[in-house]
Order: C-alpha cells, then sequence, then structure tokens
C-alpha cells in the first residue's frame, strides 16, 4: 500500500514558534539572592567576630553644689563701667575711619580723621601774621637800639656843653616812644602765637582717639558723613564708634526690695550666663546702689567677676545665684566625679579609662584619687554623661569599633 505524502508532513517537527526561557532565567535570580545572602550573612558573622564586647558604665555627675545654699536668685545683665561712644570735638566731614567692629585699639590710637582742609588754610595765614609779627618786632629792636646810641651822644654833649638841648630831648623822645612801639609789637607776636596754637589745637581736634583700651562694639560713622559733637538732626552722626573696656565687665542685678536684707557687699554669687547654662561662674557682690526703683521696687546690685572670660560680653543675659554666709568657701566648688575602679587602666605608665563614643574605643587620660574600695574621685578628663567600658577593656586600641554587652 503505498505511503501518503500528507503523512510525512504531519511528523515534521514545527521550529517556527520560540522555545519559553522563563524558568532559566527563574533559576539564575534564584540563584544570585541565595549565593547574596549567604555572603552578607558571612561578612555579618565576621563582623561581629571581630568587633570586642564590652560592658559600660555611664558617668554621672552627683547632684548637689550651690542650689542648696542658695539665700537669693535673681537676673540681670552683663555691663561694662567704661564704655564710651567715640566722637569729635568739632563738627566736620568724615573722611577716613580707622577701625571695624571686635578690633581691639590702645589709648590714643587714631580712630578717624576729619576734613581739615579749611583748618589748614587758616594755620599757613596764622603763620604768616606770626612771621610778619616778628619781622617788624625785630625792626623796632633795632631802631630802639640805634635811638638809645643817638641819646647818649646827646647826653654827652650836653656835658660838654656843646649839644643843644631841643636835640637831646628829641634822642629822648624816640627812645621812648620805640620802647612804647616795641612793647606792643611783642604783644602782637604773643597774640599771632596764640593764634597759631589755636588753629593746630583744631588741627588736632580732626584727628579722633581712643580714649582708653578696649574693644570696637559698633562702627557708627563711614567716611563722607557729617560727624557732630552735639544731635542736629538730619544724617549727622554724632559718634564715631563704641568702646569698651573688657576688663570691666560686671553684673547688675535688680533685687527686690523684700528680699535686699539678704545682700550684703562681699557675698559670694554663682552666675549662669543664659548662653553657657551649665558653666557656673564665681563673682561677688561689689556694692549696693543705696537708691531703689519706685516703679519697680527693686534695688540694684553690683556684682563682679572673680575671673573674667572671652566668653562673657555686654548685655548678656545671667541668672545670679546669691549665696548663704556658711557657704562662702563651697559655694562654687564642683561636685566631684566618681567611677568604678575597675575602668581605670594603666596605659605607659599612665591611668586611662576607655571612653565610647559613637560605638568607638576613645583612649582618655585621667587623674584620679581613691575613694572607698571599689570608687575612684576623677579631678580631671571625664565630663558627666560620657560613657566608660568597666569590662572587656583588654582588647581595645584607638579607634576600635565594639559591641556593647546587653545588660
Amino acid at each position: 500500500m503505498p505511503l501518503e505524502i500528507n503523512s510525512l508532513d504531519g511528523l515534521k517537527i514545527d521550529r517556527s514558534r520560540p522555545r519559553s526561557r522563563w524558568p532559566l532565567v527563574l533559576f539564575l535570580l534564584f540563584l544570585l539572592l541565595l549565593l547574596g545572602a549567604g555572603g552578607a550573612g558571612v561578612w555579618w558573622w565576621m563582623h561581629q567576630q571581630g568587633q570586642p564586647v564590652v560592658k559600660t558604665f555611664i558617668v554621672v555627675e552627683p547632684r548637689g553644689g550651690s542650689a542648696d545654699r542658695t539665700s537669693l536668685n535673681a537676673s540681670g545683665y552683663v555691663t561694662a563701667r567704661r564704655q564710651a561712644t567715640v566722637s569729635s570735638k568739632v563738627t566736620g566731614k568724615v573722611v577716613e575711619v580707622f577701625v571695624e567692629e571686635g578690633k581691639r585699639v590702645v589709648k590714643d590710637q587714631v580712630l578717624a580723621r576729619l576734613d581739615a582742609s579749611n583748618i589748614e588754610q587758616s594755620l599757613k595765614l596764622a603763620h604768616a601774621q606770626l612771621d610778619a609779627a616778628k619781622a617788624a618786632l625785630g625792626e623796632t629792636q633795632a631802631n630802639l637800639q640805634q635811638a638809645r646810641r643817638e641819646l647818649k651822644q646827646n647826653e654827652e654833649m650836653m656835658k660838654q656843653r656843646a649839644g643843644v638841648q631841643r636835640e637831646l630831648d628829641r634822642a629822648a623822645t624816640e627812645v621812648q616812644s620805640l620802647v612804647a612801639r616795641l612793647a606792643r609789637q611783642t604783644a602782637d607776636v604773643s597774640v599771632a602765637e596764640r593764634e597759631v596754637a589755636t588753629w593746630e589745637q583744631q588741627i588736632d581736634d580732626s584727628t579722633i582717639r581712643a580714649p582708653f583700651e578696649g574693644i570696637v562694639t559698633s562702627k557708627n560713622a563711614q567716611p563722607g558723613e557729617m560727624i557732630s559733637p552735639m544731635s542736629s538732626g538730619g544724617f549727622t552722626r554724632t559718634g564715631i564708634c563704641t568702646i569698651v573696656d573688657m576688663t570691666s565687665l560686671e553684673i547688675e542685678v535688680d533685687v527686690g526690695e523684700s528680699f535686699i536684707n539678704r545682700v550684703q557687699p562681699g557675698q559670694p554669687v554663682v552666675a549662669k550666663l543664659d548662653s553657657y547654662p551649665d558653666w557656673q561662674i564665681p563673682a561677688k557682690v561689689i556694692a549696693i546702689i543705696p537708691t531703689a526703683d519706685r516703679q519697680k521696687a527693686t534695688v540694684k546690685v553690683r556684682v563682679g567677676f572673680d575671673q573674667l572670660d572671652p566668653r562673657i560680653l555686654p548685655d548678656m543675659s545671667v541668672k545670679a545665684a546669691f549665696q548663704s554666709p556658711a557657704a562662702a568657701t563651697t559655694a562654687t566648688t564642683k561636685p566631684t566625679i566618681t567611677i568604678p575602679k575597675a575602668a581605670l587602666v594603666q596605659k605607659d605608665n599612665r591611668d586611662i579609662v576607655w571612653v565610647i563614643k559613637d560605638n568607638k574605643a576613645e583612649r582618655r587620660a585621667v587623674t584620679v584619687t581613691p575613694v572607698g574600695s571599689d570608687q575612684l574621685a576623677v579631678a580631671a578628663g571625664l565630663s558627666s554623661g560620657e560613657k566608660i567600658v568597666i569590662e572587656g577593656a583588654a582588647n581595645l586600641s584607638e579607634g576600635i569599633t565594639v559591641t556593647e554587652a546587653k545588660r
């Protein structure tokens, strides 16, 4: 029976339809994810194995100090006893200013100059008048000498009866006239000299100098502006700059009349600036101003700093805690920080502790003294709130990342 051609066509493979590759792609993705997860796990395990595990202790500053010794709290401001807005003695136009805010100046340092061109011309005229007066005075002195010689000759001739009385009288009159002229011209020279001194003083007044040493806190005038010692309205300035003597800073506090009996001169005070609330500044009462404010029912008290600091600036707000007399020697003593003895490590013959900051170890030199059997008092090197290592310090090095043990 013959084979039909149509039946052979049905046995052929149809390659025109594409094969699906999704199973292979999914398998490769699964394999990559499996390898990534395995690598991350291995890295984490190795990383954790390389970090020392330590037990830490948080340093806490004990409470106490001056709070329980405070007899009165008050508010005030930092003020300067020596402060000046420097102006000129004359009205004029500013041509140069040599200072800026924050610049330190010394006594008599030149701060600014005013336009003195008109004064300089007047000074030149005064010098010329002085020269003319001196020249006239010299001429009169020469004429007086000649007149005195002639008078002497006439007197000798009269003694010898060879002269004339009229010539003698004329010579005597000439001498008297020249003496009077000499006196007037001497006075003219003195007036001219004083005129020169006046213009020279005005030249000097156009140079503005620092009255004392201090810091420039404000610059009030620029070149080209008019300045005057008195307020004249308009655009006229009354000062070049303001200078503050930083060594004269103190505190002014308003104390209520009802509590002023708790304040006395020399009384210790603990001051705290609002800008640095954790900084206790030792101070003491300088004086109680012997007058009261009728409107506020307060008395002003001056408080002086025991030691000045660059952080203390004029017009800063201050909280003042007046201490009781019994706390005069201990009112400002800072409470002692104590740490466990286990935290101390000997390194290069020095006492150190390991401080943990941002999960990294930091070596810190400290000064300690024993307190009890298992405590140390830290005089320097640590601050309240820092975290120190008390177990596991043997494996630490500077900058190493650590893991804190769970408590």
